[in-house]
């Protein structure tokens, strides 16, 4: 590709057969020789490509698309698909280009309201409009699950993700069992985000949203709650795996207090915990967030003991007896510095076990 208008055209075929599946979008190197790599659902383009397809879409944009009025909009839905795929590139391209690209955002806002205006009728699960729901969904997973440099933490993108969901909630029944799953998919994608941009506070910010949005929609429909023991603790030991696997992303651990509080089960809290207690002691961790973790967890819950229980068990028979007296030395504040200054104690101790 030499030349932007066959790199745009590259971007439409791409973007027009995804036939809504995610696909998994990389910057590449110029050196490898090649302007579009695609194997399945992986592409990588490189970034002289992009910039050159971004141009000629920009231009079509503001040319065509934008003066659009909502009639012209409706319209297009009476168009062939190959058209009205390709005019959907245009704003896919320059939203890869530019994920803050508001304009181009909310034009998209517009074409799914007037998909919705143009399909009226009772919401169902087949509806054309709801299909273009569900496009747009798994095309911000595109953005919001590949290695980009901003997408995955733009809060123009999770915002549009948020108002693409409270539409599709709106079209079709849903079961429990599908909001459940919905809760799921919806959590993987922000902990994939989370993965490639850490800190990535948008993205658990998205996941609090969603998460009362679902229990309304659920209560509203069966009177009963999404936060049912069984998925609250499945979603308590994703989301905690999640952190012990990034222990230095302090958003995540903000969002592992925010699932601890949705539930009441108490054991679940006590198990969660524990869990995190054992891994810092196990690997030698002192880093805040963690600790800042554990004691904020032990202050909402009451669950101080658990601590002191798990610290007990971690030292050997020999060294129980001397690591109170050296806890109570150790003693301060009650704080995140407290609970590592404890830790600190026990490794100290027993380590001075196994030495004897």
């Amino acid at each position: 590709m030499s030349n932007p208008k066959d790199a745009f055209q590259e971007l439409v075929r791409i973007f027009s057969s995804r036939d809504n599946q995610v696909l998994e979008i990389e910057i590449i190197p110029s050196s490898l020789g090649a302007t579009f790599l695609q194997d399945g659902c992986s592409l990588g383009l490189t970034k002289k490509s992009l910039v050159q397809a971004f141009t000629v879409a920009r231009q079509l944009f503001f040319d065509q698309l934008l003066p659009m009025s909502e009639d012209d909009l409706q319209n297009t839905f009476s168009a062939n698909a190959q058209s009205r795929n390709a005019d959907s590139a245009i704003t896919e391209m320059m939203l890869l280009f530019d994920c803050e690209h508001l304009t181009a955002c909310n034009w998209r806002k517009r074409r799914l309201q007037a998909a919705m205006a143009h399909y009226p009728g009772i919401p169902n699960q087949t509806s054309t409009a709801t299909k273009l729901l569900e496009a747009e969904l798994t095309l911000m997973s595109s953005y919001q699950c590949s290695p980009l440099h901003r997408h995955t933490k733009s809060p123009t993108l999770w915002h549009h993700r948020l108002w693409v969901v409270v539409h599709l909630l709106q079209r079709r029944h849903w079961s429990p069992e599908d909001l459940l799953m919905l809760q799921r998919t919806e959590l993987g994608v922000v902990l994939r985000a989370g993965e490639l941009h850490p800190k990535n506070y948008y993205a658990f910010n998205y996941m609090r949203q969603l998460d009362v949005l679902l229990a309304a929609t659920v209560e509203k429909t069966s009177g009963q709650s999404t936060r049912e023991t069984r998925s609250a603790q499945s979603v308590v030991e994703r989301v905690i795996d999640w952190c012990l696997a990034n222990p230095r992303d302090i958003s995540g651990w903000s969002f592992g207090l925010y699932v601890l509080r949705n539930t009441s089960e108490q054991h679940i809290r006590r198990n969660a915990l524990e869990k995190v207690v054992r891994f810092a002691l196990n690997v030698g961790w002192e880093g805040e967030s963690l600790w800042t973790f554990v004691d904020q967890a032990s202050r909402h819950f009451g669950l101080e003991s658990v601590i002191e229980h798990t610290m007990l068990f971690h030292c050997d028979q020999a060294t129980r007896t001397r690591a109170p007296q050296m806890v109570q030395d150790s003693q301060q504040n009650q704080s995140w510095q407290t609970w590592l200054a404890r830790a600190r104690v026990y490794w100290v101790v027993d380590g001075q076990g196994q030495d004897t």
